[in-house]
């Protein structure tokens, strides 16, 4: 039941004989020292060290007005006169944490003001600490107030952070706050993803998908834009753009609604398995009589190369074409993609 007595987290520790010797206090009115040496059969030198360890825990304490004899006290006010002063600086430490981190973030207007102030031509900041963009992520979505946008393309959700996203989600929902959100098609064939969507819609969020967007985009209240920093040539985010000049802000929403409106809706109760079946066609199909290889192709439609390939397998099939030039020209010659030779021209050539 009791150990040794021993000093835990700078409290004394009750052991068993201890204890016992409390009971008898209790019984007594009293700690005598001689009535516990005889009845427990103890040292003087074991009678004090018990003696200590109970004024310690604050089970014992002198009587009022005679000092000389130590009475036995009920463990919750020995608990509150032991721990008292501890949970009253747990709480003022607390406060003082609170108020810190108050007057740091006040500053934060004055920061930006006079980065602004110290150079007209920077309007964003580079962060590169993965935790301090999470920080700052986390921020917003518990500060902002009307709007957050957001475009996520690369196909499903990790399942790993859709929990984390549907608590953050819900509280931005029951504040009111207008989520709308932009995925890929093939972010419909995705069980968890459906099943996030399927909760945060029924809070009031609006989910659309695009066979193609953008790179990632998060917009807060219109006023604060995430976007991810890539070295040239590297598909690997290594780090944040964090966004707050005015002009810059009004032209990534306008992209964004740009965006939303040439999405469909994410309809996550559909029988099918992939109800975009016809979308990601067609959007193979362009991709592929604009010359571009397999990988590419997966890559702008934030699917796996194997997928796509699968898919690519099964439209030459139905094309009867034995090749991707035959297919193309099959395509061309079937008017599948409905564009015409204008549209077609304009489109923009494949990367080298």
């Amino acid at each position: 039941m009791f150990g040794h007595p021993q000093l835990q987290s700078g409290f004394a520790e009750l052991d068993d004989l201890s204890a016992t010797a409390y009971g008898h206090a209790v019984e007594l009115g009293r700690f005598d020292r001689t009535v516990i040496a005889s009845v427990l059969e103890l040292e003087d030198a074991e009678v004090s060290r018990i003696e200590q360890v109970l004024r310690l825990m604050r089970l014992l304490q002198p009587r009022p007005g005679d000092p000389n004899v130590l009475v036995p006290v009920s463990p919750d006010v020995a608990a509150a006169d032991l721990v008292g002063p501890a949970e009253h600086h747990i709480r003022d430490l607390k406060q003082a944490v609170t108020d810190v981190r108050g007057k740091l973030l006040s500053l934060t207007p004055l920061y930006f003001e006079g980065r602004r102030l110290r150079n007209r031509f920077e309007a964003f900041d580079v962060v590169t600490d993965v935790d301090a963009i999470q920080n700052m992520l986390d921020h917003l979505g518990q500060t902002c107030r009307k709007e957050v946008l957001t475009v996520q393309p690369g196909g499903a959700r990790p399942s790993t952070l859709l929990p984390a996203a549907r608590k953050s989600a819900e509280g931005m929902l029951e504040r009111g706050v207008r989520i709308r959100t932009i995925y890929q098609h093939t972010a419909r064939s995705d069980l968890a993803t459906k099943a996030y969507v399927r909760d945060v819609t029924a809070l009031g969020a609006e989910i659309r998908t695009a066979d193609q967007v953008i790179d990632r985009l998060l917009i807060y209240d219109r006023e604060t834009v995430f976007l991810p920093v890539r070295t040239q040539g590297d598909d690997e985010a290594t780090g944040a753009a964090i966004v707050r000049e005015p002009t810059m802000v009004a032209f990534l929403c306008s992209v964004f609604e740009h965006l939303w409106d040439s999405a469909t809706p994410f309809v996550y109760d559909t029988p099918k398995a992939t109800p975009t079946t016809g979308d990601l066609k067609q959007s193979i199909i362009r991709l592929m009589a604009r010359g571009y290889k397999d990988e590419m192709v997966a890559r702008r439609l934030g699917m796996s190369v194997r997928t796509c390939r699968r898919h690519i397998s099964e439209i030459t099939e139905e094309l009867e074409a034995t090749s991707r030039f035959q297919a193309g020209y099959n395509v061309a010659m079937a008017g599948l993609l409905g564009t015409g030779s204008a549209a077609a021209a304009e489109e923009p050539q494949p990367p080298p």
